[in-house]
């Protein structure tokens, strides 16, 4: 019995004309995707090449030089470190500077976030009106660090300002804070910690994720409304403070607007309201010292890079995931 036999079917390999037709439609379609995006991209690629990236490293190379804006860039001097050492050594009003933002950074910002903790957890209620509570708090965020909310708290606390007139109606005599060396940055804080809203939202939707069964469970241990915030609101809140402890420590070290409306740009009365960035910018456009200002934004940059890392560093001791993992 004769056996016939059966030729295998032909195999293609991968440089065949047939198998490399869809590989190659797929791969035309794969990088025209990826060239629209590119497309999509590019007011972002070059808002970021134009405006941040050029600017920095541009900044970097006047931090070493002598540039005052009006000389020309043919004249420009290189002078090393010299701006780095004069900032560390021998310019006191950069300390100065320096003292009043980490006094400003160290009270205000911890006030604010008790604020707003301590409002979020009033409005974590199934109360009537509650939304519009929730809006008029987080209307003062809103505004930001707009000059007109500036000018409006100035005028507050000036001598005849809203602030006096209340305090007359139970018999206090009130003071020029915004004029008063004592209690002008004092002012600013007032006006830092009134923005709370943008913490607070973000504290809201952080206990909109806390199980109400740990309420339970703790309450059925015995555990009363403080031993329950203690024990269940604070550890399952953690990843929430910390990422608004940042969040709000970096704003408070950028505070400008509100020291620039008040002192007139100054850091006035007294250099009391001389903030970090504003001294920045009174070296920089006033002094015109662009040279030593760009010294300072780099010495700040890398300050705060510091700080972050920090805070991610010490993190893990007191950041708790509901997956039971410390990061």
């Amino acid at each position: 019995m004769a056996l016939t036999t059966v030729p295998e079917p032909t195999r293609r390999g991968p440089g065949s004309a047939r198998a490399r037709a869809p590989h190659g439609a797929a791969g035309r379609i794969r990088q025209s995707e990826g060239l629209a995006g590119y497309v999509f991209l590019s007011p972002w690629l070059v808002g970021l090449m134009a405006i941040t990236a050029i600017p920095m490293l541009l900044s970097l190379y006047l931090s070493f030089t002598n540039y005052d804006i009006l000389t020309p860039w043919s004249e420009v001097e290189w002078v090393g470190f010299a701006n780095y050492e004069r900032m560390f050594t021998s310019d006191p009003s950069y300390w100065h500077a320096v003292r009043v933002t980490l006094t400003f950074a160290l009270v205000a910002v911890p006030l604010k976030l008790a604020a707003a903790l301590g409002v979020a957890l009033l409005l974590n209620r199934a109360w009537r009106g509650v939304g519009l509570f929730r809006s008029l708090f987080y209307l003062p965020s809103l505004l930001g660090g707009s000059v007109a909310l500036a000018i409006v708290w100035v005028n507050m606390f000036n001598r005849d300002g809203a602030f006096n007139s209340m305090l007359a109606l139970f018999g206090i005599e009130g003071k020029p804070w915004v004029n008063d060396p004592d209690w002008a940055l004092e002012t600013l804080m007032v006006l830092a910690i009134w923005q709370f809203g943008a913490p607070m939202v973000i504290f809201l939707a952080g206990l909109k994720q806390v199980p109400t069964e740990l309420y339970e469970a703790a309450s059925v241990d015995g555990a009363g409304r403080w031993r329950q915030f203690r024990a269940v609101t604070l550890p399952m809140l953690s990843p929430v403070i910390f990422f608004n402890l940042v969040l709000e420590t970096i704003n408070g070290f950028q505070g400008f607007t509100a020291a620039f409306v008040l002192s007139n740009g100054t850091g006035g009365p007294v250099d009391s309201t001389l903030m970090y960035t504003l001294n920045l910018y009174i070296k920089g456009f006033t002094d015109l010292e662009m040279g030593y200002a760009s010294a300072m934004a780099w010495v700040f940059l890398i300050a705060i890079g510091v700080i972050t890392a920090v805070f991610f560093g010490t993190g893990r001791f007191w950041v708790h995931y509901s997956d039971g993992e410390d990061r």
